[in-house]
């Protein structure tokens, strides 16, 4: 087995900082200082070196970390290879996943792996998608959906595999009485005047927005911001402007919101990816999710496609 102590210093990498590790880990700062310290002396080698409030890596440190990302991941398929010979499962298995992935992808998944794998742990955490990587990396959850963003990995970061699920397209979201509300599409162009609901500066999906405003042609007028979509309807619905809300996005009540499918090119859309630790993606549990959600990603695509059939 690969040493616990590795395991620590690749959680400590990502942190920054033995505090933000310690939560992440689910133990206290003293005892991650300790490991590591512990792991040093055993390789005769200072692993961490201060660096302001955060801790940096020494070129020792790096040099081991990387010459472990290999280890970690055939461990972790040796571990897939014993339980599918044992015809057993590994006993757990954790999603994680943003907002609406959590409400619209994870729950049918969820569902299918409790009923083919009665025995096991089966359980959903929503966290914003850098989060989920902590937590996947940290070991506390098993397979995460992730919206893609420059603070995510590299898709080529040995420590994970990625695999892209589904294109998740903006709508443009108004109130049942507005100018644009009656047509079966729009040019983002077209609500250019308007005043915008958006999520506040610097989040990933006020990013996409901004970004999709500006390739149409012009700078949001941003009046209000909002952080769940729940709140974005209300106002959208009340009148106050405008928003784009992503299709997984399901709304209650929608009597007064209109949602308009957008056209041009490019349309603005999230796209969604898994990310599972290296070499885990044949472990029984996290094999079948995987699968699961092609499978779920496929029918919301079916769904969207036979509602715009209908427009």
């Amino acid at each position: 087995m690969i040493d616990s102590r590795l395991h620590v210093l690749r959680v400590v990498a990502r942190a920054g900082t033995i505090t933000a590790a310690a939560h992440d880990l689910g133990y206290t700062p003293s005892a991650v200082s300790h490991q590591l310290k512990s792991l040093g002396r055993d390789l005769g080698v200072v692993l961490l070196e201060p660096d302001g409030r955060n801790v940096r890596l020494t070129a020792a440190a790096s040099l081991l970390l990387r010459r472990s990302d290999a280890l970690f991941a055939h461990w972790e398929a040796i571990r897939g290879e014993l339980h599918e010979t044992a015809g057993g499962s590994t006993g757990r298995l954790a999603l994680a996943g943003f907002s609406t992935a959590a409400s619209a992808l994870l729950p049918p998944v969820a569902i299918r792996a409790m009923r083919e794998f009665p025995d096991s742990r089966i359980r959903i955490v929503e966290a914003d998608p850098s989060v989920c990587v902590d937590m996947l990396l940290a070991g506390t959850v098993d397979v995460a959906v992730v919206v893609g963003t420059t603070e995510l990995p590299p898709t080529d970061d040995p420590r994970f595999v990625q695999e892209p699920l589904m294109e998740d397209r903006l709508d443009l979201l108004l109130p049942a009485g507005h100018r644009l509300a009656g047509r079966t599409s729009v040019l983002l162009a077209d609500a250019a005047e308007e005043a915008w609901i958006m999520d506040r500066p610097g989040s990933a999906h006020h990013e996409l927005v901004a970004t999709a405003c500006l390739a149409a042609g012009f700078t949001p007028r941003h009046l209000h911001r909002v952080v769940e979509w729940d709140t974005g309807a209300a106002l959208v619905a009340a009148g106050f402007g405008v928003a784009l809300i992503p299709r997984l996005a399901r709304l209650p009540g929608q009597d007064d919101l209109v949602r308009v499918p957008l056209r041009g090119d490019p349309t603005p859309a999230r796209h969604v990816r898994t990310l599972v630790r290296g070499g885990t993606d044949q472990q029984p549990e996290i094999a079948f999710a995987l699968a699961a959600l092609r499978v779920e990603a496929e029918r919301v695509r079916e769904v969207d496609q036979g509602e715009a059939s209908v427009r």
